[in-house]
């Protein structure tokens, strides 16, 4: 299951760009062959080049659809540009990828202005050229010292972005019953499915399948720093981000700036561990989800427990039998447990659950899939590249390779977990079994010593990067890098709740360099009741 932050955003788009030829690159810095880690050789032609900042374009099918971005109330436009880097870290000199950026140039005069802040807003999969300008009014009090910038990493939208399937064929694995329950013929089928997915993304991505890993990522970000003309990077990493933030710290400690890590993976859990572990993150967002629908007057039922036994019964029957929608569609079960994990991302959608599951109940089943869709990156125009991009990262960073027998081995632990979400969740952790490139490791290292304090904020409410990541990511950076803040909230991630306590402890530090108190707490502002 992605840890991506799910945003309202219309994707962006752009095409996959390769460019030949380049000539010799920086010196190898903490990071190793062409890091850029140290003094930059500005001879060579990766480090010396330019950014030409050009009006954005309006968005290809790629990355979501839509409109271009607009600009900002005060005026100012969103600029768009492109930077180069090696397609092959290790082969510096070989071909290249552009890599596209976004920014909105801060309201700062010269004297005020502290430099870049790069967002990356998870996934992996996310694209920060279309998330940015979406959410940019979270960010507006920022712009008074930074300018805001952000990218498509590598395999993502426009920035060389991985596809796989057709709109058809994507549209039936969407419809495929992921959670096999009728005997070996829906877990061949499965298999099947994996494999012919597997082999779409080699043959029409192979190319760049082996180089999109999260260490590529944080290499290309430290040739970024320097091209926006920063000694340090100030970085503000959100979910998957938290993990590419902790990369970055350990490959460039020394050029780490001031970075906000929001919504932390927990860097210590194999893909199975971490699946486990969202399986009961998703259970407890529902659970509270069920006792707000019951407390402001539920029509799901009297009771969490009669609210939970409906999804249970609901997610049954149309996996026994799928809804008919628009005449043209049909809305499975598989379908109906994305809807309900899409909702449970951000508590304000919890209304929107409850009218769609209301309506589910009457057979009117558009609005879930709706919810569906979204996780999917299903738009008007076809499909964003976000889960192909997913899936690509996810397997060229986890070495982890599972079969049937280890997902029936830890069956019953999943279930104990969630009853709802455990199945999707034991049974999706066959991602990267048949994937063509062998993944790097069990663990991402993040150890980071020499690097400044980072700030991690962990909320206990958190479905998809459950709490206790916040402090385990602490302890691999190391001892006085990792600053905890606890948010005491609902739904992924914290400073995007809006609550005032986090924005004001994460703004004072990256505006004014103020480290919150060793256990600081942020406490929740509850969701207001039904209209």
């Amino acid at each position: 299951m992605p840890t991506r932050r799910t945003t309202a955003a219309a994707l962006l788009s752009g095409a996959v760009l390769l460019s030949a030829s380049l000539a010799a690159c920086g010196p190898a810095g903490e990071g190793g062959a062409g890091g850029g880690g140290g003094e930059e050789d500005d001879r060579g032609r990766i480090w010396a080049q330019s950014l030409t900042w050009k009006d954005c374009p309006a968005p290809s099918p790629l990355q979501g659809g839509g409109d271009a971005p607009q600009p900002l109330p005060d005026g100012t436009r969103w600029q768009c540009a492109t930077v180069r880097a090696p397609l092959d870290w290790d082969r510096p000199d070989g071909e290249t990828v552009d890599v596209a950026l976004i920014r909105a140039a801060s309201r700062a005069d010269a004297a005020d202005r502290i430099g870049s802040l790069l967002f990356n807003f998870g996934g992996p999969g996310e694209s920060g050229v279309a998330t940015l300008p979406a959410l940019a009014p979270d960010y507006e009090q920022l712009r008074s010292r930074y300018d805001l910038v952000s990218f498509d990493p590598r395999g993502v939208g426009a920035s060389a972005g991985v596809t796989c399937l057709d709109a058809e064929a994507a549209q039936a694995t969407d419809e495929q019953d992921g959670t096999p329950d009728d005997g070996d013929d829906e877990v061949t089928a499965l298999l099947q499915a994996r494999q012919r997915y597997a082999d779409a993304c080699e043959r029409e991505s192979g190319r760049v399948l082996p180089h999109v890993g999260t260490e590529d990522a944080a290499r290309d970000m430290d040739l970024l720093r320097h091209l926006l003309g920063d000694d340090k990077l100030h970085y503000f990493g959100i979910s998957y981000g938290t993990e590419l933030g902790g990369v970055y710290a350990h490959l460039f400690p020394r050029n780490v700036g001031r970075a906000v890590l929001d919504g932390v993976v927990d860097p210590t859990l194999d893909q199975m561990e971490g699946a486990l572990a969202q399986a009961g993150g998703f259970q407890m967002a529902f659970e509270h989800f069920a006792q707000w629908c019951v407390d402001t007057g539920c029509a799901l039922g009297d009771t969490p427990e009669e609210v939970t036994r409906l999804v249970m019964e609901l997610e049954e029957k149309l996996d026994d039998e799928p809804l008919s929608v628009g005449g043209e569609r049909v809305f499975t079960g598989s379908q109906f447990v994305d809807a309900v994990i899409q909702a449970l991302y951000l508590e304000t959608a919890w209304p929107a659950l409850e009218v769609g599951l209301q309506l589910l109940a009457a057979d009117e089943g558009e609005t879930l899939l709706g919810l569906a869709d979204a996780l999917s990156g299903r738009h008007a125009g076809g499909y964003s590249d976000q889960e192909d991009a997913q899936t690509a990262v996810t397997c060229a960073d986890r070495s982890d390779r599972y079969t049937v027998d280890d997902v029936l081995e830890q069956a019953a632990a999943f279930e104990k977990a969630s009853p709802i979400f455990g199945d999707t969740m034991v049974w999706g952790a066959l991602e990267c079994t048949d994937w063509p490139v062998r993944g790097k490791a069990e663990h991402p290292d993040v150890s980071a010593p020499g690097a400044p304090p980072i700030l991690l904020v962990g909320n206990t409410g958190d479905p998809a990067t459950p709490y206790q990541g916040a402090a385990r990511m602490a302890e691999r950076l190391g001892k006085g890098v990792g600053v905890e803040l606890t948010y005491e909230g609902e739904g992924h991630g914290a400073y995007d709740s809006g609550n005032t306590c986090v924005r004001k402890a994460v703004n004072a530090y990256l505006l004014d360099g103020t480290v919150p108190a060793a256990g600081a707490v942020c406490e929740r502002e509850p969701l207001q009741g039904k209209e």
